[in-house]
């Protein structure tokens, strides 16, 4: 099976979409097709012996054959017009903006491109901190606490201390602990940078948090092992950054069965039938045996391989069962009604 990796994109985590694709080069035994978007958001098929991030800082990706997206697939310049570009599936590795908020989904969906990722609705749910909020309370998932504001919006926070996050991006971007008034507008001026929106959390120290991804295939859920991840106050972008280029096997966390079916619980009722289609990863926190879900991962870093035992089967077998769209057929039957009765 040939796998096309679609990765960069406009994006403020473009550079780890390159490393999370890099890395699929170790896991992936597959042939793989390199597929780069540009922050112009042109694309080009990077060969994959010479595919290293270097090429990316320095402009030479330019010198690579430029791609067209149509309906069908991607396609280059040839001698006898365009050729096509051969592969069975696309994997979609472009996290953050353009990957994760849904505007290459619906690319590939516009044009039949089959492709393992978050659809649509998956992408507007979980690309959103507000959003995943209100889905996760709605099929009866627990969530921190939280408060909303939009950019210019009066802010009333007095226990401290909290924690500010740009509500559309992930890898910890424009995150900031706030342990006083004084430190609180800052912050906000950080992640308004980054979106326009903003939620403001309590700050739980010393907090649980737990990993879990996994998929469904033929109805069935397949999980990988429940990670604790290495901890420090928070995970910020650098130890997040590191994880986007994981390949070795994680440490599986030694929970008690039963919190680890509460855990399972809550990523099935996430992933519902919504996430159809794309491996994702769940975060969790438990406090007092309680668990809360933090954010839903569509896109995770290098897919989450280092969480399962044999990531490249897995992979594999999801291309295999992607769920399909409905065909609607077009006869015109009411308007050519409407033209009879007006005996035209």
């Amino acid at each position: 099976m040939k796998i096309a990796i679609v990765f960069g994109g406009s994006s403020y985590e473009h550079e780890i979409s390159i490393v999370s694709s890099i890395a699929m080069k170790e896991v992936l035994k597959n042939e793989l097709i390199y597929i780069f978007c540009d922050q112009n958001r042109e694309f080009f098929e990077i060969p994959k012996k010479i595919i290293k991030s270097k090429l990316f800082s320095s402009g030479e990706y330019k010198k690579c054959d430029k791609l067209t997206l149509a309906k069908g697939g991607f396609f280059k310049k040839s001698m006898l017009g365009q050729k096509a570009i051969e592969f069975d599936v696309v994997l979609n590795l472009t996290h953050g903006g353009d990957g994760e908020d849904g505007v290459l989904a619906s690319l590939f969906e516009f044009f039949s491109i089959p492709f393992i990722g978050p659809r649509v609705e998956a992408c507007s749910v979980s690309s959103h901190k507000f959003l995943t909020k209100g889905y996760a309370a709605s099929v009866d998932v627990k969530t921190i606490p939280y408060v909303f504001y939009t950019k210019g919006d009066a802010m009333s926070v007095t226990n401290f201390p909290v924690i500010v996050k740009p509500v559309r991006l992930g890898s910890s971007i424009g995150v900031s602990i706030v342990k006083s008034q004084e430190e609180l507008e800052y912050a906000c001026d950080v992640a308004y940078e980054f979106d326009n929106a903003i939620i403001i959390e309590p700050f739980i120290s010393g907090v649980k948090e737990y990993n879990l991804a996994g998929t469904k295939i033929n109805d069935e859920f397949v999980f990988s092992i429940i990670e604790e991840p290495q901890k420090v106050e928070f995970l910020d972008f650098d130890k997040k950054y590191l994880d986007f280029s994981r390949t070795s096997g994680a440490v599986e966390a030694p929970l008690e069965a039963f919190l680890q079916e509460k855990i399972k619980d809550s990523f099935k009722k996430l992933y519902n039938t919504l996430f159809e289609g794309s491996l994702i990863r769940c975060d969790f926190f438990v406090v007092d045996n309680e668990v809360y879900i933090n954010e839903i991962n569509s896109i995770p870093g290098s897919m989450a391989n280092y969480l399962f035992s044999d990531f490249n089967a897995l992979l594999n077998s999801l291309a295999q069962n992607l769920p399909t769209r409905k065909t609607i057929t077009i006869n015109y039957e009411y308007v050519n009604k409407i033209h009879s009765c007006k005996g035209k």
